[in-house]
């Protein structure tokens, strides 16, 4: 069967937390309170070691869309990449992504984020799959509810199993690149886990099972360790 390289978004492939970046944005034009940003920052460090409630960070996500047009988040959306988000991707990432196509491997987005940040991400990368959390939107509007389950811990590993159906590929034989202890579930199922930049839960893990740990560094383009892994196993 084929083979697949799956990437997490923050900490992996970016070097900098989209929902950070995000919610910066929205203060800065208004759409957000200062209060927001710091309930924000406080549950990203509560993600960091593990601890994050998803139910309750989801309802403060979606408080921001909720009611409002799909084409206009979007259009909004993809502006903030251009500008805030795209500066933070890892230029050594972005090669290992590379490597995998010219190996042959499928690649695929895996990110508990939405498809407003994956989708001009995965246009960058020449990545045609990505796995999100999924807004529901009926009518052009968002209601505030997301397709169950979500893109997140072992969700991810759903999601995954339903494209290696669809699209024919062995997670066995397969990667995924994540920096956070939340994707254990997904790290444990794959044959090749990679770890990015961890959070200090995943690296004691990581370290006690040998899993492989690099370092990306933003304006670096010297090649990765892995990068002979990500080739060939």
């Amino acid at each position: 069967m084929a083979v697949a390289a799956l990437f997490d978004v923050d900490g992996t492939l970016l070097a900098r937390n989209s929902a950070t970046l995000y919610m910066r944005h929205l203060r800065r034009t208004g759409q957000a309170r200062r209060r927001d940003v710091v309930r924000t920052l406080y549950l990203l460090l509560r993600y960091k070691f593990g601890l994050l409630d998803i139910e309750n960070a989801l309802g403060d996500s979606m408080r921001f869309v909720r009611g409002k047009a799909e084409p206009q988040v979007r259009a909004d959306a993809d502006a903030w990449y251009a500008r805030e988000v795209r500066p933070n991707l890892y230029p050594q990432m972005a090669d290992l992504v590379a490597a995998h196509q010219s190996a042959g491997h499928l690649t695929a987005i895996a990110t508990s984020a939405t498809r407003y940040l994956a989708e001009p991400l995965a246009a960058e990368l020449g990545i045609r799959h990505f796995l999100v959390t999924q807004l529901v939107v009926r009518e052009g509007l968002f209601t505030g509810e997301v397709v169950r389950p979500l893109c997140y811990a072992e969700g991810k590993v759903h999601w995954a199993r339903a494209l290696a159906e669809r699209e024919g590929f062995d997670l066995a034989a397969s990667y995924f690149y994540s920096d956070s202890i939340t994707d254990l579930p997904l790290l444990e199922v794959v044959g090749h886990p990679r770890i990015v930049s961890p959070d200090p839960p995943l690296r004691r893990l990581a370290q006690r099972r040998g899993w492989p740990i690099v370092w990306p560094k933003l304006g670096d383009s010297s090649p990765l360790p892995l990068a002979a892994l990500g080739a060939t196993g």
